[in-house]
């Protein structure tokens, strides 16, 4: 005997391997699968037609990863074949990404309680779909279990390792299903062929010597088993249009064909071949289906068999405790962040300038706010600017009417008509403000502001000082008007206005005001607004407004008891109380004021103070001139109270 054929079950196949080896006889299984016999330090005599199970098992994986199976339960039969198989399906199946709810292995000779065990366990589990390496007598035994007591519907997928059936002799073969018969659908037939005929043509290379394109054979030959071993591991022929080879481990190409087991009309269980899977493709194209399959009770979509539910976009797993890697929770991603993929395993921000939406699975630009002349505050603010402005020129053309009058002439008209332009200015230029902001809109609106309120308070400060040196000039031997008369007014309102400017003008040279996206204040939105540029320089402009006023403030403190019909000291002294108070509270809510509100607090700020100084000053003496003429004369002036 120089090589052996067989057997068909792994466990078999060692014992025999284990006997034969030793006298260096080759042996050639056609159904032996279990990994093991790959190790040619054990069975340097072993060879098979039939794939390895450390090929099937990454075959089983892929195909279980191809249904979108992330959750399954495992069973084998104790032995070799089973165990094996199942380490290296369970290690191929960690690779793939899919989880194991349980691992059991059994024998159909266990106790009952020990097979009871195993079909309670599948009952109970969560896992639609059972992986199975096992002999079909331990399949047997225990789906004869399983249906004393239905358990849910579940898809069983594997190899079944078969077992030698006691025969009685009468069967007609042709008639009898045989793993071995040429009709059989499971094809061992083409292995049995396989391994035969790789004998023969180990025996062939070692008999007969190729020369000249015809064959010589020593017909007298003794056969040594020795080499026929060595021939076997160089075979390599094509038959019935397989490819038979082995590699180093003693192993074909693995190629597996995917049957699918279903009743058939006549009730009888078919199995039809709808796909392959061909270990030589190019890597993640090994499997291939090609036919609809029929699951559990003739159903046509595939069943799920997941631990949890696919994550949805918007969402990222997190692993639930003491668990497995397939059993998570779905939790919405923390706010600016998104995941646009299902399953993700994590959340990642939005660009700066865009935010997610509500299911926070895609990112969009973020919307541009700021004080725009369509909003209703805009409107209420713009109105309110135009109307003061008007305000200051009715007020003007009132004083004009009658310049010529006491009320008019004795408070420097000059003065007030100076005071009432630059107050149409600060009314005006509050609708810099409003708008999207510009490099030009950014640099005139703050010099702008700056410029006509230092105008402003230079010409109520003139007017007040007025009043003080008139009262002195009233005393006996006083002069003092000579040294305050409308040249020096003049020169006062440029003199302070000019400091004003000099500030602006360092202010935008060095450091201008700027148009710029503020991303800090709102996370879902972006405000566009004037950056200061400097805020020395904002402050500086700020401040010196601020120290004419507490000055003018003063002064008209000094004045106000003295006689009204001399001065208007008592009205600048509300105005200029006004002016303050505004301010004051304009500092911090302009700091905590947010987005366009900052901007609506500035243009507040400027009206309310404007507004302030036009009624405390102007609207006595417009009142008295319009609805009370007898008191607009110079004997009621001049009278003592």
């Amino acid at each position: 005997m120089v090589a052996v054929v067989g057997d068909s079950g792994s466990t078999q196949s060692i014992a025999i391997s284990l006997i034969i080896g030793s006298f260096d006889i080759p042996q050639v299984s056609h159904f032996s699968t279990c990994a093991c016999l790959s190790d040619k330090k054990q069975f340097p005599n072993f060879f098979r037609t039939i794939p390895s199970d450390a090929f099937q098992a990454v075959a089983l994986a892929k195909l279980v990863k191809h249904f979108g199976w992330t959750w399954i339960g495992a069973i084998c039969s104790d032995s070799d074949y089973g165990n094996n198989g199942m380490a290296s399906f369970l290690k191929a199946a960690q690779e793939e990404g899919i989880c194991v709810e349980f691992s059991e292995s059994f024998l159909r000779s266990n106790p009952i309680s020990k097979i009871q065990r195993v079909a309670d366990l599948i009952r109970r589990s969560t896992a639609k779909v059972i992986v199975a390496f096992a002999g079909m007598g331990e399949m047997d035994v225990l789906l004869e279990e399983l249906a004393t007591k239905p358990s849910p519907s579940r898809q069983w997928i594997g190899n079944g390792d078969t077992d030698k059936q006691v025969c009685n002799g009468s069967e007609d073969l042709q008639k009898v299903p045989n793993d071995f018969i040429l009709s059989s659908q499971l094809r061992i037939t083409t292995m049995v062929y396989k391994a035969v005929y790789a004998i023969a043509h180990a025996i062939h290379n070692v008999v007969c010597v190729d020369k000249n394109a015809t064959a010589q054979c020593d017909k007298h030959l003794m056969l040594e088993s020795k080499q026929v071993l060595t021939a076997l591991k160089k075979v390599n022929f094509t038959q019935n249009g397989y490819s038979v080879s082995f590699d180093t481990n003693g192993d074909p190409v693995a190629a597996y064909e995917l049957v699918n087991w279903h009743k058939g009309e006549s009730g009888n269980i078919e199995s039809v071949t709808v796909g392959y899977y061909d270990a030589s493709r190019p890597k993640n194209k090994e499997l291939y289906i090609n036919k609809n399959l029929t699951w559990m009770d003739g159903r046509q979509e595939v069943p799920v068999s997941v631990c949890s539910d696919r994550c949805p976009p918007g969402t990222y797993k997190v692993l639930q405790k003491g668990k497995p890697i397939c059993c998570y929770d779905c939790i919405k991603c923390p706010e600016g962040e998104i995941s646009n993929t299902t399953d993700s395993s994590d959340c990642f921000p939005c660009p700066i300038e865009f935010w997610p939406n509500a299911e926070r699975d895609s990112c969009h630009p973020k919307p541009v706010e700021f004080l725009s002349i369509n909003e209703t505050l805009a409107i209420i603010l713009a109105f309110f600017s135009v109307g003061g402005a008007c305000l200051a020129i009715l007020t003007a053309a009132v004083f004009f009417h009658h310049r010529t009058t006491p009320i008019v002439r004795a408070n420097n008209s000059e003065l007030s008509f100076l005071l009432l332009f630059s107050l149409t200015l600060c009314f005006l230029c509050s609708l810099t403000f409003i708008g999207a902001p510009t490099e030009w809109s950014c640099k005139l609106r703050h010099s702008a502001f700056g410029i006509t309120f230092v105008l402003c308070i230079s010409c109520v400060l003139g007017k007040t000082i007025v009043v003080l040196m008139a009262f002195k000039a009233t005393l006996p031997g006083s002069n003092v008007m000579k040294w305050f008369g409308p040249l020096q007014q003049r020169l006062t309102v440029v003199l302070f206005t000019f400091v004003q400017v000099l500030i602006c003008t360092v202010w935008l040279v060095l450091r201008p005001p700027f148009p710029m996206k503020n991303f800090s204040t709102y996370k879902e939105r972006i405000i566009l607004e004037c950056a200061l540029g400097s805020a020395i320089g904002f402050w500086a402009v700020l401040g010196y407004i601020g120290l004419l006023a507490v000055f003018c403030f003063v002064l008209a403190v000094l004045a106000r008891k003295l006689p009204d019909n001399f001065n208007e000291a008592k009205l600048i002294t509300f105005s200029m109380l006004i002016f303050c108070a505004v301010w004051l509270t304009f500092i911090p809510s302009y700091v905590s004021s947010p987005g366009k509100f900052t901007v609506a607090v500035e243009i507040f700020a400027i009206l309310a103070s404007s507004f302030g100084l036009i009624m405390c000053i102007f609207a006595p003496k417009c009142f008295i001139i319009l609805c009370q003429p007898k008191k607009n004369t110079k004997k009621y002036l001049m009278s003592k109270k």
